[in-house]
């Protein structure tokens, strides 16, 4: 550690020389001067750890030049301590109100100076420490509330739509004219007079299950309402109950101040769990109970909690399927789904695609500041000969990329760029919807000659002989048969239970 610096100030000599010898023997670096001025430049300077000043001096005297040095920043915070004579006791007043910390009286002794020497020297670390403490202190505490303003403006837009996005959110997001978009659009107009009812949106990535959800909340008597979107796959296994319970502070390593889960969050509206069929089982039973009790209770806390929320799941997984297999609980099943929304998808209404591509244009040439161009006639074909994998988010993004490509010009097929392994027939020759339904081409699986009497033993083998015709795609034979492709799922569970 080096030595601390003492800067002795007086106007004779012999007091100087009595000083340095009682403070160098102690390990102090001593540096002198003999008049109020010379001290001021030295000590800007050299900046010592304590000064010893003198009172009484020709010129600018000791209580002039401790006026300045605590009015300089560079030396203000530097203790000083007068040197006075016992018959000068009254100036002390003066020299406290100048900024002087303590006086030592002439003759002084050693030991005395010594004493308050350490004293001071002590009290100053201390204080630069307690200083530094304070403002690492200060820094930690904007840190964590820059941290929670962060956290309650992120919770704010997540509780909070404009209008504006309520109706970019509405109902007539979802387009289309094909009699499927329309029992949907029925559909979902149902469920705004009903805002308690859980409601299980299934369907293909890509098939506007989201929209749907929002369309649900936006137009029920929760739209005022939080609208909280959690993507269930995307939840981290071991941070999973806190997201979405809540937790308080000190319930785990990291846990600095109470946190809302997106239960609270969502409180008085609407939680979409999307993806509904990745979430782990611990959760599902965690679930379970606050959809059957309305109670959650934060990690680290001992009182549960009262929220009213409704719940929207969707999922592109079979989940009569996994409940078969003990994936999925089939209890919560049940909970969820006391109102199934199923979202086609787009291969299955081609009717809808040259709507949709327009609406498209529409509003991402609005986003991207140009004027909507035309679709040619090469591209709508191109279109409707695509049986869009990816759904309407695909078409979302080939539209945008072609809106960049043509650079405002009208949007030809070269500007389209479409899965080759993806493209089928001119859209001309695609079947209508319900010939195909009705007409069912013949298979390699006959019906059997005499055909069983037995509603639910013919249903049984029109359905084996429909996903005999589509190679085990449980959408088109669903197709094929008419209904809905859940009924198909229910027959195999019951088969593979049987």
């Amino acid at each position: 550690m080096p030595s601390e610096k003492i800067l002795v100030v007086d106007d004779t000599s012999a007091n100087l020389n009595l000083l340095i010898e009682t403070l160098e023997p102690r390990g102090y670096e001593v540096l002198a001067a003999q008049s109020g001025a010379t001290a001021i430049k030295l000590a800007q300077r050299a900046r010592p750890d304590l000064i010893l000043l003198d009172i009484l001096m020709p010129g600018q005297d000791g209580l002039e030049t401790c006026r300045l040095l605590k009015r300089d920043p560079a030396t203000h915070e530097i203790p000083v301590i007068f040197i006075t004579a016992k018959n000068e006791t009254a100036s002390l007043v003066s020299g406290f109100a100048a900024g002087a910390v303590d006086y030592i009286t002439k003759p002084f002794q050693q030991d005395e100076v010594l004493s308050r020497v350490h004293t001071h020297l002590q009290i100053s670390r201390l204080t630069r420490e307690l200083r530094a403490k304070n403002t690492e202190l200060e820094s930690e505490i904007a840190l964590r509330r820059n941290a929670e303003q962060a956290r309650d403006r992120a919770d704010a837009r997540l509780q909070s739509f404009s209008t504006l996005e309520a109706e970019r959110w509405g109902i007539t997001g979802f387009v289309g004219e094909s009699p499927i978009v329309q029992q949907i659009l029925q559909n979902v107009r149902r469920l705004h007079q009903f805002a308690g009812t859980s409601v299980l949106i299934t369907g293909e990535s890509g098939t506007g299950k989201e929209l749907i959800a929002r369309a649900i909340h936006y137009g029920s008597t929760r739209a005022a309402e939080p609208f909280i979107a959690v993507n269930c796959v995307a939840v981290p296994g071991d941070l999973a109950e806190s997201m979405f319970f809540g937790h308080t502070k000190g319930a785990f390593t990291g846990a600095l101040a109470d946190r809302k889960g997106c239960f609270e969050l969502a409180d008085g509206g609407t939680l979409f769990l999307d993806e509904i069929g990745d979430m782990p089982a611990q959760l599902q039973a965690k679930l379970l109970r606050v959809l059957e009790d309305g109670m959650i209770t934060p990690v680290g806390a001992s009182q549960a909690k009262k929220v009213d929320v409704r719940i929207i799941a969707a999922t592109n997984a079979d989940l009569d399927a996994q409940i078969a297999s003990g994936v999925f609980r089939q209890d919560l099943y049940f909970r969820l789904a006391r109102y199934i929304v199923q979202t086609p998808p787009l291969r299955e209404r081609p009717e809808d695609i040259p709507l949709l591509a327009g609406h498209f244009v529409k509003i991402l040439s609005a986003e991207m500041g140009l004027l909507p161009p035309t679709l040619r006639t090469d591209a709508l074909a191109a279109l409707q000969s695509y049986s869009f994998p990816g759904n309407v988010r695909e078409m979302k993004n080939l539209i945008e990329r072609a809106l960049i490509e043509s650079a405002g010009d009208p949007i030809a097929a070269e500007h389209l760029h479409l899965r080759k392994s993806a493209i089928t027939v001119p859209a001309a020759k695609l079947p209508k919807p319900a010939v195909a339904a009705a007409a069912p081409a013949p298979t390699d699986a006959p019906l059997p000659a005499d055909i069983p009497l037995n509603l639910e033993q013919a249903e049984e083998a029109l359905i084996q002989r429909a996903l005999a015709q589509t190679n085990g795609n449980v959408t088109e034979a669903a197709r094929l048969l008419g209904i809905n492709r859940t009924r198909i799922y229910r027959r195999m569970a019951n088969e593979s239970e049987a």
